[in-house]
């Protein structure tokens, strides 16, 4: 009896044709995880706007409140990349003959592509958010200059503290009308936007000038003047700072949330997959 054939043929069987990744299940689950992740942005951001309030004292503090975040982010990656895992192992089709490890692995790898399509789809179309991390990455080499190119109400106020009259001094014969107001702060916004893109103090010679300045507009003295801009400079600098910190923040917490969400589609697509193939008792797959 010859078995030579036979046993080769175990030992090397036919390649199939059909491909072993199933994207109608892949697509399906991360359509899923996209719905179950708007639904709990929704619900966080409501709660968020219930935690916070303007008013001294009220409300959650911004550290406290930046930390929950980040948590709740992590938090809607497990539980969407795992309903989007999930759905994915019990919808993709059924790989005949093939060894329980290629199976698993297969099912990790389709929980992973079916993570990797509603991340690249949700950040399609949450581009604001990711511009917002952008930019945030932008600040921080540059010191905060584009933090406050960006948020010009912000600059604005810092402006008008440096044009501030002192009322007890705003009558007096020396102090200039506002006529030229917006040349005015047009220098000291480009002189202020220099220091910060250079990452250092204003020089004496331009620190001297602005003092000059803002005495001329406000009537105040030179003195009390030039204390006035190193003052508002460094509280445009530690907004700036405060500005960084929070972009970096939130960067790390979606790193951590994107990395727990793989994880959960891969283990939960292996969980759809073998129940699927009734192959998944509790924690531990029968054999094929």
């Amino acid at each position: 009896m010859n078995v030579a054939p036979e046993l080769e043929a175990r030992r090397d069987p036919v390649e199939s044709d059909k491909s072993a990744v199933s994207w109608s299940a892949i697509f399906a689950g991360a359509a899923a995880s996209l719905a179950l992740t708007f639904v709990l942005l929704a619900l966080g951001t409501g709660l968020g706007f219930a935690v916070v309030s303007p008013w001294p004292n009220a409300g959650m503090s911004a550290s406290t409140f930046s930390i929950a975040a980040g948590l709740f982010l992590i938090v809607v990656a497990m539980l969407a990349s795992s309903i989007g895992g999930y759905v994915t192992g019990r919808l993709r089709t059924r790989w005949s003959g093939a060894p329980s490890d290629e199976v698993y692995f297969r099912d990790t790898a389709h929980g992973l592509l079916a993570w990797a399509v509603a991340t690249v789809l949700g950040a399609s179309a949450l581009g604001g958010l990711a511009g917002h991390v952008a930019t945030g990455a932008s600040v921080a080499m540059v010191g905060g200059a584009s933090a406050l190119a960006g948020d010009t109400a912000a600059f604005e106020r810092r402006l008008d503290q440096l044009l501030r009259a002192d009322p007890a001094t705003a009558t007096r014969a020396d102090a200039r009308p506002a006529t030229d107001a917006n040349e005015v702060r047009g220098e000291l916004g480009r002189l202020m936007a220099s220091a910060f893109v250079r990452r250092d103090e204003l020089s004496n010679p331009d620190r001297s000038y602005a003092a000059q300045i803002v005495a001329a507009r406000t009537g105040m003295s030179v003195g009390d003047a030039e204390r006035r801009v190193v003052e508002v400079v460094n509280e445009a600098r530690s907004a700036a700072d405060r500005a960084r910190r929070s972009t970096r923040n939130l960067a790390l917490w979606l790193t951590a949330s994107m990395l727990v969400g793989a994880f959960a589609a891969g283990l939960a697509a292996t969980e759809g997959g073998g129940l699927r193939d009734g192959t998944w008792r509790g924690l531990r797959r029968r054999p094929a």
